[in-house]
């Protein structure tokens, strides 16, 4: 079979991405811009900001990823590109970019859904997984336990009525006075703390099981500070990270277990930013391995937003025969399994 060389580009949020990746499972390149240092001064992603920077970044980290691959722009045969989900403006830079690209170099053009491309991330680095699997997304925009039918056929088992995973430990992490971004701070600081100092909320959704739900567990942790504070008591920060952190892990552990009991897959994977979260991973990890099943978690470098994830998912569009048209748009809403 002929190599296949993916070029893959990623502007969905405040990560300015671009990487090549043979074969769907080789790395060439990966190139990631943050923009988290600009964002902290705000304590979180400014759209407009992200928009900007990604227009003054894009062009150098395409050109950098191609330089790193050591692969010809002749030699590239795709160029797959986030369309959605996203912040709009983030996703148009990126789709524009690359639609201009393909088109002035005769390339295939692949629009590529952000959360297969979190799903995909898992191939990178194990090259044994394949489908059918379960798996686990949960990222500061989304938490979705999701059944891998196939390459590029998902099926959502269960979503967040309200915040994700990842929004919720942004907002605690700003309340206890950890700054942004939250889920790494809360996770390092967790070490220090009690992880049973307070008992906060496991949310369950009774119309669906595996649907998830953080507002309430948040309000809880503001509640209990506001409580703490009216009483003129003070709290431990490193033990309110720790309990917020333990309920959150116990609630994503036992929906992917009871989505486990239920479909009996022989593959688990997690993904997205929270899945380089490490209490998540040795949760997820002793669970799986308490059941039978196989558990897959993609590198830190690959859970976060990068382009590699995107060149995976694409080289499977690709496969497939799905080629996107000069009308892709960047659709910030965009459902799992829609297809532009």
């Amino acid at each position: 079979m002929k190599d296949i060389r993916i070029l893959g580009i990623e502007s969905s949020c405040d990560e300015t991405a671009a990487s090549v990746v043979l074969n769907g499972r080789k790395v060439l390149s990966n190139i990631i811009s943050s923009q988290i240092d600009i964002h902290t001064l705000y304590g979180g992603v400014v759209p407009e900001i992200a928009s900007r920077k990604h227009m003054e970044r894009i062009d150098r980290v395409v050109n950098a990823a191609l330089k790193e691959s050591k692969v010809s722009i002749d030699d590239i045969d795709a160029i797959a590109v986030t369309y959605g989900p996203g912040l709009v403006g983030a996703l148009l830079v990126g789709v524009s970019y690359a639609k201009s690209y393909a088109w002035a170099l005769n390339k295939p053009l692949v629009g590529v859904h952000h959360i297969e491309g979190h799903i995909c991330a898992n191939y990178i680095e194990h090259e044994d997984l394949k489908p059918p699997f379960i798996s686990l997304v949960v990222s500061g925009g989304h938490t979705h336990l999701v059944k891998v039918s196939d390459y590029g056929k998902y099926e959502i088992l269960g979503r967040t009525r309200d915040d994700a995973a990842g929004e919720a430990f942004d907002k605690v992490a700003r309340v206890i006075g950890l700054g942004y971004p939250g889920g790494p701070k809360i996770d390092k600081v967790s070490y220090e703390g009690n992880p049973n100092a307070y008992s906060f909320p496991r949310a369950k959704i009774s119309e669906n099981e595996y649907d998830f739900s953080f507002s309430g567990l948040k309000s809880a942790v503001l509640n209990e500070l506001n409580s703490l504070k009216m009483n003129g008591q003070t709290y431990v920060q490193a033990d309110v990270a720790a309990s917020f952190q333990q309920a959150v892990v116990d609630v994503l552990v036992s929906h992917s277990m009871a989505a486990i009991d239920e479909y009996k897959p022989e593959c688990f994977a997690i993904a997205g930013g929270v899945a380089s979260n490490s209490h998540l991973r040795k949760a997820m990890e002793e669970a799986c391995a308490a059941k039978g099943v196989r558990f897959y978690m993609p590198s830190p470098v690959y859970c976060t937003d990068n382009a590699a994830m995107i060149a995976v998912a694409g080289y499977h569009e690709y496969l497939a025969g799905n080629i996107s048209g000069w009308d892709l748009n960047a659709i910030p809403g965009l459902k799992l399994g829609e297809r532009n």
